[in-house]
Parts: structure tokens; sequence; C-alpha cells
């Protein structure tokens, strides 16, 4: 039989038993609920609050982070790559983009009103300014020759163009010639005398900007018909046109026809269908004058007492 004192001895025992086995009871269920939260899927109480977080430090969550970054092919690039896609851009040097809103031109080729030009200009010896246009002599010497490109199988012919050199200086020569490789495109072979308005002859090639014009002009457009032309064959051009001709069409018994352009700037009815019939001629703009039946006489100018109007 125990005493007093050891039954007391025996009960302080016991509690303490029963307060370390609840206390592990609880350390073990604290220890459950930290690995449910930590666990991935876990509590979602736990995942708002790291969403959150990550939300306040400018930082999207993984979850959020591919959706965000993912590149749509429906949309646009981002400024900066379109930015170094225009960097990389190769710059027109021979025809660079008008520096002005261009006058409506419906039928203008290459060379384009209100648009400036970038080349150079060279010279050359033009004799008494017949060229490869065919018009024969020029009554001055104020005329150019334009290279292939923009020449354009003939459609630069008869173009007043306004040239300006680096110093300021301009001249306005009208093209009547073609300047082949190696001219390059924007370059325009002035004659001697229109080169030396803006340079000394010696300078030999200069920079230069040039634009299309529509000249002051009492002159009046004429006709002519190339030589061995009849009314079984015939080819015809105008001359004197205050602003580039960019169709030539003749009267039929079917209406008017279209005649095709050749690189040496005439108009050719190789049938000749509507050769010695009324002519109508249309500009760059679409203005369009119509000439009365001419006889059809080869190798001569014939005046027609019409002008286009000044733009």
């Amino acid at each position: 039989m125990n005493t007093p004192r050891q039954a007391a001895r025996q009960r302080r025992q016991r509690r303490r038993l029963i307060f370390g086995a609840a206390t592990a009871v609880i350390c073990a269920a604290v220890a459950a609920v930290l690995v449910m939260v930590l666990l991935p899927g876990g509590d979602s109480d736990a995942q708002s609050v790291a969403t959150a977080t990550d939300a306040t430090t400018d930082r999207p969550s993984p979850s959020t982070a591919t959706a965000t970054t993912k590149p749509s092919p429906s949309k646009s690039p981002s400024p900066s790559a379109s930015k170094s896609s225009a960097s990389a851009k190769p710059k027109p040097t021979a025809t660079p983009r008008p520096s002005r809103k261009p006058a409506a031109a419906p039928q203008a080729g290459r060379i384009r009103p209100g648009a400036t030009y970038q080349g150079v200009a060279t010279h050359y010896e033009a004799g008494d300014g017949n060229g490869a246009c065919l018009f024969g002599p020029s009554p001055d010497l104020m005329i150019a020759a334009m290279n292939t490109t923009d020449y354009e199988t003939s459609r630069a012919c008869g173009a007043h163009v306004l040239v300006r050199a680096a110093n300021g200086k301009t001249v306005t020569v009208r093209i009547t010639n073609e300047c082949p490789s190696p001219c390059a495109p924007g370059q325009i072979d002035l004659s001697k005398q229109a080169f030396a308005k803006l340079a000394a002859l010696n300078a030999g090639r200069i920079p230069i900007t040039w634009s299309l014009v529509s000249p002051s002009t009492s002159e009046k457009i004429s006709v002519r018909y190339k030589t061995g032309s009849s009314r079984h064959w015939c080819a015809v051009q105008a001359i004197g046109h205050r602003n580039p001709v960019a169709r030539l069409e003749v009267r039929t018994s079917g209406g008017w026809r279209q005649l095709p352009r050749t690189m040496y700037n005439y108009f050719l009815a190789e049938n000749g269908n509507g050769c010695g019939g009324a002519i109508r001629l249309t500009d760059i703009y679409g203005e369009q004058l119509t000439v009365p039946a001419l006889a059809v006489r080869p190798d001569v100018a014939q005046p027609t007492g019409l002008q286009f109007a000044r733009r």
C-alpha cells in the first residue's frame, strides 16, 4: 500500500504524461496544416495571398506570365519591333518620298508632280538639242537627258524639270533625251549650257534635287507624223506640250483607239487604223485635248493651237 507521499508523486507523473501527449497532438495538427498550405494545389486563400503579393511587386505570377508574354499572331508588332524594322529598311536615294503632298495626277508614271527627287547632275555635249525623244533641234539648250529608269519608255519626254544644286542655284530644263547606263535612277545629264547655270563644268558631277514643274509658256502643241507614215502605217507624236503626255489616241470607226508608245517617243499605229483621223492627247493630270483630223504629212510639225493648262 502506497503512502500518501507516494500517491501524490504518481498523480504528478500522470498529469505530466497527459500534458505531453496533448502537446504532441497539437504539434502534429499544426504540422499537417502547414504541409497542406505549402504543397501545390493547397489552400485557395494561401494562393490568393501569393498572387496579391506578386501583383504588388509588378511581377506576374508564374500562372499569368505565359499568357501575357506569348505573342499573338493577330496583333501588330510592338513599337520597338516596328522601329527596328524601319531603321533596317534601306533608304531610297534616287526616288525618295515626296517632300510635300503631290498634286492629283492619275496618269503620272514614275515622275510625279509635287515630289522632290534626289540624284546627281552630269553634263554632255547637246549639239542642236535633238535626242532620243526625236523632237528635233531645240530652240534653246536648256535641255537634259533623263536616266533610263525615270525616262520610262519615253514617258519623261517633254517634261519640264526644276533642278536645284546644293549651292542653291537652280535651272529649269526640258527632257529631250535619254541617259543610258551607267546613269543611275535620279541622275540627270544636263546640257553643258544648263549645267553651267549650277556649277563650273570642271565640277563634272554634283548632287542635286529635282522636281516636275508646269511652266508658263506661250507655245502651242504641234503634232508630227514620223517619216514613212501613211494611212496604212503611221507613228505620231506631240511636240511643245506644257505637261508630260500620258496617252495618245486616234479616232477610228470603232471609237477612240489608244496607241502604244515607243522608246523614241512616237505612238504607233502599225496597221494604219486611225492614221489621218482626229487625235486625242491626255496629260498626266487627266486633261484631254482633241485635235481635229490632220493630213498625214511625214516629218512636218503641224500646229494645233492647243495647250494643256498650267498646274
